[in-house]
């Protein structure tokens, strides 16, 4: 359960050439991603997007078969994020993620989708859980 101050997130993050780790559990040696522009990223991102929220697909299911972060064995949720050397369980508060993908998740009601997020780590779409 989340603080007051605190949101939990599930994502799909795609990676691509300018992600700063390009290798992720799908593509482990990263030739896929390092041949990924940031364009056909975000092309990849909007097509998911808009299938979920047309009802094409759900979140959940896209995220476990796309998403470049190991949180895709969860359907996308973010309940164990490893951050240096901190492990943060559940729900995050400021200062714990990249500034824009909190900026975003902040930003969002429970329930809703976001538009494309750039982090360091690739682009995201997020959906706020709570």
């Amino acid at each position: 359960m989340a603080s007051a101050n605190q949101v939990r997130a599930s994502h799909i993050l795609v990676k691509h050439e300018g992600s700063r780790r390009k290798a992720s559990w799908k593509d482990p040696e990263g030739h896929i991603i390092k041949n990924t522009t940031r364009e056909a990223a975000v092309t990849q991102l909007k097509v998911f997007r808009d299938d979920i929220i047309s009802g094409k697909a759900k979140f959940e299911d896209i995220a476990s078969r796309f998403s470049d972060c190991s949180s895709a064995k969860r359907g996308g949720d973010l309940v164990q994020i490893k951050r240096y050397a901190n492990i943060v369980t559940g729900p995050f508060g400021r200062g714990q993620m990249q500034k824009p993908f909190e900026d975003a998740t902040y930003a969002l009601k429970v329930g809703e989708i976001s538009d494309i997020v750039d982090t360091d780590s690739g682009v995201h779409i997020i959906m706020r859980t709570g």
